[in-house]
């Protein structure tokens, strides 16, 4: 009997090998198999459901003396699905995921759980191959296909892309923007998704594993969804490179194209004689971004600025609007090396933190201050020439350890490692002079995004289900994050001698982020809105293009603003830019979202199954009642642009310039204000207004819910974790004031 059985173990054993060499012969990926779209389940919204939207914002807007015909429309332009490779990831199940999130899923969420009346799905390029970039065409099309009466439809879907271009030094970093097209037949949209050369596509690229190729026999229950990625990643790799020098309306469809810098992309895209939007997002969130980074190169002509014409003001990433005066790392005129400056009250960066970590345990090891003093500047120096690897350079550490550091204290909802030199507000303030008589400037309309990576557009109608809702993920135990972030390193007095930027240089750019720290930051996403006189596809591709838009930070607030005496008499909508003399005049009005019934409207239950609106809504959906929040102020922030070189912007961004109480009595309000000094200022101005909300709950409202002393000094951090730390049932939720950022109107001085 022994025999026999140590017999069959040695046959076990063999056809083991055997079958892990033919894993291995197969790259890993011997069992698994291609994700696709998915199908879309449900059926177009009653008519009777759009229409009563309409007559609710119509009853709004009389109530506020506002055009009776103009419709404000909501939805979320920046969606990723299981397409995005960092969306697969999170939806592994070693990181809490679901084990797919298919494009099918966005539009019945949209459609059903998150009420929108258009998104656009804006998966990755640097993933995106020929099929997957084809059934993403044929999914927005049967979305739109079924969405009713096409002069009245219940949601519009439109095809994008995000190009995703990640830099090393502040030099060579552009960051995130999102391609939307108008139209969803083939002829209006690129014929290839364009990714961003660089990091993003060499670590997909270039990798011969992007995920431990162990994973599957770790999780043997789960095994489908690893084997599933490592086929993914593999179709990614088995894309032909595109030849470079060949115009993009000369190269085949099935070929990986890449675009370097914004001006590559747009020519790539001006080449196929196409009509887009191109949005930056992201642009201040320091996950990616190298600190000392400025918008400034992005307004050289070369850069095609007047391309970009929208921006993302905030997401479920934070919000990038707030400039702050304190600087990360100080720049030296080289353009590449820092140095770390000392913290301020408002402010500590993260290079000066991991010097007194140093310190803390140089001084606990006995040795003498003088010698701790010179370890903790020699660490502080090299933190601030690792860009945002700084945590590689401390053994041991805890996400903890770094306490508040490199964190904006006072912005409202603000990215991970906030870059005030990235924020729109420094962007509106920046010129470029190279045609002194005509400076170059930015010219954006606002818009906000959800940046969800759960096929979820809108997540910001209800906080809940933070684990679903925001981008939250983390591993399920202590062990399973060692086997996902690798063995710690045992903490020592001394900087790693091994970590320098020139060894740096040559790892992956995702490997070397920190990652724990940013769960404190997810939360639900941010919104689009635009002034139409109808629910068409074209209609609303017109108010984005004419930027007559605006941005919420998730709820679905009203929102007006006017210039009452443009030039002729007229008043003039936001988005707008005019040249005069005299005082402009404005008027604002506003009113808040609609206060949230548990549960979905009754309509849901007709239009998909019950076990599809579980999994996708979670049993909560847009649900309003009749009752509104009220608008507590409108904020007015003014910027007057550098009118000469090197200009300091510090004293150009007023925030807030001016605060209008609102007189809310549950119908929103209408405020008016002027600026009597513009007429002797003779400088052009741009003003935007914030529409200020009643305080409720939010995911993560708080951040890193810090403990201070009497200083402001953090003593104590409490991360809502993305892992098991935090339970999953517990949506650290703190109030805030959301609110509303109208697109600015650009005032140019007829006498400068």
């Amino acid at each position: 009997m022994n025999r026999i059985k140590w017999m069959a173990l040695a046959a076990l054993v063999v056809l083991a090998g055997l079958a892990l060499t033919a894993y291995g012969a197969a790259s890993w990926d011997w069992f698994g198999r291609a994700r696709g779209a998915g199908a879309i389940e449900g059926a177009s919204i009653p008519a009777a459901a759009v229409t009563a939207r309409g007559q609710s914002q119509g009853a709004a807007a009389a109530a506020l003396g506002a055009d009776g015909d103009d419709r404000v429309l909501f939805g979320d332009l920046h969606v990723h699905t299981t397409y995005s490779t960092d969306a697969f990831m999170w939806a592994l199940p070693i990181l809490g995921g679901e084990g797919v999130y298919p494009l099918a899923d966005a539009c019945d969420f949209a459609r059903y759980c998150s009420g929108l009346d258009f998104w656009a799905a804006t998966d990755h390029a640097e993933a995106m191959t020929p099929s997957r970039w084809l059934q993403t065409r044929e999914s927005i099309r049967q979305c739109n296909a079924i969405s009713g009466d096409v002069q009245s439809p219940d949601v519009v879907a439109f095809v994008g892309f995000e190009w995703t271009q990640v830099g090393r030094t502040p030099s060579d970093h552009y960051g995130h923007k999102n391609v939307i097209f108008p139209g969803i037949e083939d002829e209006a949209i690129s014929r290839r998704a364009i990714a961003a050369a660089g990091v993003a596509s060499q670590t997909l690229r270039g990798s011969p594993a992007v995920l431990n190729r162990w994973l599957p026999f770790l999780d043997w229950r789960n095994r489908q969804d690893y084997f599933d990625f490592q086929h993914y990643v593999r179709e990614i790799q088995s894309v032909p490179e595109c030849a470079a020098d060949v115009p993009s309306n000369q190269l085949p469809a099935n070929c990986f194209e890449a675009a370097a810098t914004p001006r590559d992309l747009v020519e790539r895209l001006d080449a196929q004689g196409l009509d887009y939007l191109l949005i930056p997002h992201g642009t201040s969130w320091g996950f990616y971004t190298p600190p000392g980074t400025t918008f400034d190169k992005q307004l050289e002509a070369t850069q095609r600025p007047e391309r970009q014409t929208l921006i993302e003001v905030a997401s479920g990433h934070g919000s990038s609007e707030e400039f702050r005066n304190w600087r990360e790392i100080t720049l030296a005129a080289d353009g590449q090396s820092g140095e770390c400056p000392p913290p301020t009250r408002d402010y500590e960066p993260a290079c000066w933190r991991a010097g007194e970590i140093i310190r803390t345990r140089c001084l606990a090891s006995g040795a003498n201050a003088e010698t701790c003093e010179a370890r903790a500047a020699d660490t502080r120096l090299r933190a601030a020439n690792l860009g945002v690897a700084y945590h590689l350079l401390i053994d041991g550490e805890q996400p903890t350890d770094w306490l508040d550091s490199g964190q904006c204290r006072d912005c409202f909802l603000p990215p991970f490692s906030h870059r005030p030199r990235t924020s729109v507000q420094y962007g509106l303030a920046i010129s470029n002079f190279d045609n002194p008589s005509t400076p170059r400037r930015f010219r954006w309309g606002f818009i906000g995004s959800s940046d969800n990576h759960r096929a979820r557009p809108g997540t910001g109608y209800k906080p809940y289900d933070r684990m679903r809702q925001t981008e939250a993920a983390g591993a399920s135990s202590d062990e399973w994050r060692t086997r996902i972030l690798g063995p710690q390193a045992q903490p020592s007095d001394e900087p790693n001698a091994g970590v320098t930027r020139d060894t740096l240089l040559t790892r992956a750019g995702f490997q070397l982020t920190e990652v724990e720290r940013q769960a404190s930051f997810w939360t639900t996403g941010a919104l689009a809105a635009v002034h139409t006189q109808g629910r068409t596809r074209a209609q609303i591709y017109e108010a984005l293009q004419r930027r007559e838009v605006y941005a919420t930070s998730g709820p679905r607030i009203m929102l007006w603003f006017d210039i009452v005496n443009a030039p002729g008499g007229s008043a003039a909508p936001m988005g707008s830019e005019v040249r005069m003399g005299a005082a402009p005049r404005f008027r604002v009005r506003a009113a808040g979202d609609f206060k949230q019934a548990p549960g979905c409207p009754d309509f849901t239950a007709q239009g998909m199954s019950a076990q599809r609106l579980a999994h996708l809504c979670g049993g909560e959906c847009y649900n309003p009642t009749s009752e509104r929040l009220r608008i507590t102020r409108i904020e007015v922030v003014r910027i007057r642009p550098q009118n000469r070189p090197n200009e300091d912007v510090s004293g150009l961004i007023e925030d807030v310039w001016r605060t209008l109480p609102c007189d809310d009595a549950g119908q929103g309000c209408v405020v008016e204000f002027s600026d009597p000094e513009f007429a002797r200022a003779q400088r052009d101005t741009v003003y935007y207004v914030r529409a200020v909300q009643e305080p409720t709950p939010r995911i993560n409202g708080a951040g890193l819910r810090p403990t201070r002393d009497a200083q402001g000094n953090a003593t104590a951090v409490d991360p809502c974790w993305g892992d098991w730390r935090t339970p999953r049932s517990d949506n650290c939720l703190a109030n805030v004031e959301e609110r509303a950022w109208a697109s600015p109107i650009y005032v140019n001085s007829t006498r400068r």
